[in-house]
């Protein structure tokens, strides 16, 4: 990078981290995820390097695009870098490199070397692969003395160098290093072409026609020619070093010169940079290091002289050479006497070229145009007669194409400038940036900054600007926070950013509005549509799968719908719409939902009992019942289960139904399940202590949901509590256990080695999976009461019931019969070989102290 593209950054991903690396600073790490800073989208040219559809990295330059030769470098060396590349030899690399590269031995004996350097020196394969350096650079001294330092363990960076070959000469700038990879350890060369420098260099030459002292370098601080100003300054028998650092030539005091190293970084990354360096002769010279117009040229001048009288030095150059602004001083006939670099910079020409010539002929023939902040075209003043002082802010529009935001600012300056009149001070100050970062600020408090729909706030306003009617459709994906963790966030990034381009096709379609309203809730204004149309036309946009590396995504949502009367306010229509979606979220999965004025209440109410829910716990409001479980060969109890109960101050005793959906929403459900578990710990040690001799072993079970456990504060928050007094009985739902996955039986695995026994929960209703039953370490299978409430009568469900109990019996697992309510179904039960039962039939569900007398009295 140091040689081939020195301004870049590079974000590469190496093993299983994510590097950002610069030429002359240490790595850093980036994190796992290969994504780009915002400023790169912003400015600059980012380049994707990618091979066989991986990506491995990204590289960025602030001013140009990165050179083509460093991309195809980075791109060989990441992609051999890669776990499934390290059988590739490195010695097989160094051949395809596509730029001048060698590999020597510690000994300096050639290995390998690319088609490039062949190509370079005029030279075959077998006369380099296996020979000394000195031998093949006989005539190349200085060459192989580098070469001897990077054999010592030290980096060299070579002077440049003029080859020729074939009557075409070419310039090459090189690196010499120590180099470890693959079997062996070594000395690496790499050699650039920079004959486009000395280009560039010839066709300013007209820079350095001077006796001041001035050089021309490359961005990287090379010397490419040298005024004999700048020659005279050296000592007496000094060489001269072309392509050697500036601030290693002998003219300076203190070799290397610390200080001109420092001006030419300064002045390489985009400042004008000025300092008094001292000169090994005495004395110091004023030294200035700026860039040039051409792309990648620097210059560094001592101070300059006078120009025929016509650029007055002294106070007033200082004070425009130091100036932020882009300055012009117009004497009194409308000539420039004094440019600054900035000035010069902005228009495209030399400083020099412009001096004593008519500011606005010069201007009109650059083709330099003035417009208002509006875009309405503005003549160009005649400065002669200009009204002083004159401020306003203007669009200039530039030789290059560009369009600058400037503020023009005119200001009379009598004394030494003299005239009739006196001259006229020039300011032009760039507010370009100031201006589109003031539009960002406005954009960004409007609009998401991952999807660039509107976000809440901007679409409020766009609501409230237009009175068109038509309808609002807010969706909400379901199950996205689940998706998050299965996936990861970049990738659910993506589905988001796939969701909010297909709403935005929607709306453009229609002249209508999209937004995202909050993490994964989406809006769409739809005018002249109806609400069913609106409907119909949102729900669409999730018909077909989307996209996610390798694999399709099927999303589903919550929708609501509003309609929008004529001249309705905006806000209405969007709460409306959040009310109906809300409602529909209560419903299920992929419900839809049309705003009726009744369900604003509904939601209210909803609302108003999460509030509630929230304070609970704190104010006791939550207990525990149990519902006994019978051994029906032994016809005793052996076991209860817990059942969760909210005395809600107004509404009374409710059930989990009620309440527990609005608790998974939230972090709420990990508190109540840590109660729930914690209470019926509570309430096995109560039993068994006050009944020793008959229930020393009593058990009771709780209901967990696997969904709460697998978030990252789930079971984390309960372990402590189980590890210390023993984990209660399990039970799960059989819907849960339809996710085979590795995860699930993990988790499983870890509850049942806290002493929990795992039960099957609601078997034989809606989606059950019997090779679950094999898969997971489970104890028991619960049958669903819909299986037991058509007993003894029903030949089909008797014929189930029988075969469910043979089926679980054969797999050692225990069945507990659930919601026998009369004796008759109990009968039949222990006929047909069942496990346990549980229902009315046995006892209703007890409080802790009444479960204990009725234990007792049984």
């Amino acid at each position: 990078m140091r040689v081939h593209t020195p301004r870049a950054t590079l974000l590469a991903s190496l093993g299983d981290e994510v590097l950002r690396v610069r030429a002359d600073t240490p790595p850093e790490r980036a994190g796992l995820d290969l994504v780009p800073p915002d400023e790169w989208f912003e400015r600059g040219e980012m380049t994707w390097l990618t091979r066989d559809g991986a990506l491995l990295g990204l590289l960025w330059q602030e001013d140009s695009p990165p050179p083509d030769a460093a991309v195809q470098v980075l791109t060989m060396l990441l992609a051999a870098a890669r776990a499934d590349g390290v059988h590739r030899e490195t010695e097989v690399l160094i051949t395809q490199l596509p730029v001048a590269t060698a590999w020597l031995t510690g000994d300096l004996v050639f290995r390998k070397v690319s088609r490039p350097f062949l190509e370079l020196f005029a030279l075959a394969e077998p006369d380099v692969t296996g020979r000394p350096v000195q031998d093949v650079f006989r005539d190349r001294p200085a060459l192989v003395q580098a070469l001897m330092q990077a054999g010592a363990g030290r980096s060299v960076r070579l002077p440049d160098e003029q080859i020729t070959h074939a009557g075409h000469a070419a310039w090459v700038r090189g690196e010499a290093r120590p180099y470890f990879g693959a079997s062996a350890a070594g000395v690496m060369l790499t050699l650039q072409d920079v004959t486009g420098e000395y280009e560039r260099a010839a066709r300013v030459s007209a820079l350095l026609d001077t006796d001041t002292p001035a050089a021309l370098l490359s961005e990287s601080g090379a010397v490419l020619q040298a005024s004999q100003g700048f020659l005279s300054l050296l000592p007496a028998g000094a060489p001269v070093v072309t392509g050697a650092p500036l601030w290693s030539w002998a003219c300076f005091a203190d070799v290397p010169s610390d200080p001109v190293r420092d001006l030419v970084r300064l002045a390489a990354t985009g400042g004008a940079a000025r300092a008094d360096v001292e000169l090994a002769g005495g004395g110091s010279l004023n030294l200035r290091v700026r860039r040039t117009s051409e792309p990648g040229l620097l210059v560094a001048e001592g101070e300059a002289a006078a120009r025929d009288g016509l650029a007055p030095l002294g106070v007033m150059s200082q004070v425009l050479a130091l100036s932020e602004d882009a300055t012009i001083l117009v004497d009194h006939a409308g000539r420039a006497q004094l440019v600054s670099e900035r000035a010069a910079t902005l228009l495209g020409v030399e400083a020099a070229r412009l001096v004593g010539l008519a500011v606005t002929r010069v201007m009109t023939e650059l083709g330099v145009k003035i417009f208002t902040p509006e875009g309405e075209p503005l003549a160009l003043p005649d400065w002669k007669e200009i009204p002083l002082p004159l401020r306003r802010e203007v669009l200039l529009a530039l030789p290059d194409g560009t369009v600058r935001q400037m503020e023009l600012r005119a200001t009379g300056v009598g004394g030494e400038a003299g005239g009739a009149r006196g001259s006229v001070l020039l300011t032009l100050r760039d507010l370009t940036a100031l201006r589109r970062a003031q539009a960002k600020i406005r954009h960004d408090a409007r609009h998401d900054a991952l999807t660039g729909l509107l976000n809440r706030t901007g679409v409020r306003e766009a609501l409230g600007r237009t009175g068109e009617r038509g309808a609002a459709v807010c969706l909400d994906l379901d199950g996205f926070s689940e998706l998050n963790a299965a996936l990861g966030r970049t990738a659910c990034d993506r589905l988001l950013i796939q969701v909010a381009a297909r709403l935005n096709d929607l709306s453009s379609e229609t002249r209508g509005l999209s937004a995202r309203l909050a993490d994964d809730s989406f809006m769409v204004f739809l005018p002249d549509l109806s609400a069913a149309a609106a409907l119909n036309r949102a729900g669409a946009v999730l018909d077909s799968p989307l996209r996610v590396g390798q694999r399709d995504v099927q999303l589903t949502a919550a929708l609501g719908v509003a309609d929008r009367p004529d001249d309705a306010q905006g806000d209405a229509v969007l709460a409306n719409a959040e009310v109906a979606m809300q409602h529909a979220k209560r419903q299920g999965r992929a419900q839809r939902s049309v705003f009726q004025p009744a369900l604003r209440d509904e939601v209210a109410r909803a609302f108003e009992l999460e509030e509630a829910l929230r304070g609970a716990l704190d104010k006791d409001q939550f207990t525990l019942l149990y519902q006994p479980a019978l051994s029906l060969k032994r016809d005793r109890a052996f076991s209860a289960e817990a059942l969760l109960r909210w005395n809600h101050p107004t509404l009374g005793l409710l059930g989990p139904a009620r309440f527990l959906d609005l608790a998974s929403r939230s972090e709420l459900i990990t508190h109540v399940s840590e109660w729930v578990v914690q209470e019926a710990v509570l309430g096995r040690q109560a039993v068994r202590a006050a009944l020793p001799d008959r229930h020393a072993n009593w058990t009771v079970s709780v209901n967990l949901s696997l969904e709460e456990l697998r978030r990252s504060a789930g079971l984390r928050r309960l372990l402590p509590l189980l590890s210390a007094e023993g984990a209660p009985d399990i039970e799960v739902s059989a819907g849960s256990l339809l996710d085979h996955s590795q995860e699930t039986l993990g988790l499983l695995e870890q509850l049942r080695s806290l002493g929990a026994r795992l039960s099957v929960d609601d078997f034989g209703d809606g989606a059950s999976s019997l090779a679950a039953l094999t898969r997971f370490p489970l104890s028991a299978v619960k049958l669903h009461p819909t299986l037991t409430a058509r007993l003894p009568g029903d030949e089909k469900s008797l014929t189930l019931v029988q075969g469910t109990i043979d089926l679980a019996h054969n797999l050692g697992l225990q069945v507990v019969a659930v919601g026998v309510e009369t004796a008759d179904q109990l009968g039949i039960l222990r006929e047909l070989g069942c496990d346990a039962a549980q229902g009315y039939a046995i006892t209703p569900p007890l409080s802790g102290a009444d479960l204990i007398s009725w234990l007792r009295d049984h």
